[in-house]
């Protein structure tokens, strides 16, 4: 490839990593804006979530008209194509996660009149989940693996934690049939966290894969980092 040429397939990969992030940045904030309209019932933080996710879709749109254009005419090989097939599945796990950041807010347009009273748990899994989204987030701005590690390790305790929130709903919304609007709405907040934690794996999982090569999707948190670590054969 001429030097030119290979100039500017640079500045593509950069510019295309920048938007990324960019929209990153847009679906933790969404993520964030949302779970605050739930704590503070706050509809027009709700709303605004809701009218923003329309810049995600932009995004999303934007990344995948840059990535086939790179395989159509730069042909990358080896970390470069990599790079481009991690941000083909990146893109789409943030357009979902911002799909159920929105999902969250129209949860709390719906919850006006039955607002939730029940929070601390939901809350609780929220940070984690966000603090997930973070992890992966810098592990791709840093091909970062120990970054990527923890948020993939994290989800345990996502999982953990949703479980006994599904619990503890149930159990408020048959103690108090008063409750079971609100205990609805609930469960589906909490699903919609659980569900853009596992979308920040996805994330982490494919950074993995861009910077080393290794594809760990199917195999558990101590099995990858074995992997990484050169402690045990990938074949």
């Amino acid at each position: 490839m001429p030097e030119h040429t290979l100039k500017r397939f640079e500045d593509e990969l950069t510019s295309l990593k920048e938007k990324i992030l960019a929209m990153g940045g847009l679906v933790e904030k969404a993520v964030r804006r949302s779970m605050k309209s739930v704590l503070q019932v706050d509809t027009s933080k709700a709303q605004k979530v809701i009218d923003r996710d329309r810049a995600i879709n932009a995004l999303e749109v934007e990344i995948d008209e840059m990535t086939r254009s790179m395989l159509a005419l730069r042909q990358p090989a080896a970390g470069d194509l990599r790079l481009i097939i991690a941000t083909i599945k990146i893109v789409t796990d943030l357009e979902r996660s911002g799909d159920l950041a929105e999902g969250i807010a129209e949860a709390v347009l719906q919850s006006e009149e039955n607002p939730l009273t029940h929070t601390s748990t939901i809350e609780t899994l929220a940070d984690l989940v966000i603090r997930q989204v973070k992890d992966a987030l810098d592990a791709f701005a840093r091909s970062d693996l120990d970054a990527a590690l923890k948020c993939i390790e994290r989800d345990k305790k996502v999982n953990k934690l949703y479980k006994a929130m599904q619990r503890e709903n149930l159990t408020y919304m048959l103690e108090d049939p008063r409750q079971i609007t609100a205990g609805l709405l609930a469960s589906t907040i909490g699903k919609n966290l659980e569900r853009i934690g596992d979308h920040a794996v996805n994330i982490a999982e494919m950074v993995i894969y861009m910077v080393k090569g290794h594809d760990v999707r199917h195999v558990d948190h101590k099995t990858a980092a074995a992997i990484l670590s050169g402690e045990l054969d990938e074949d």
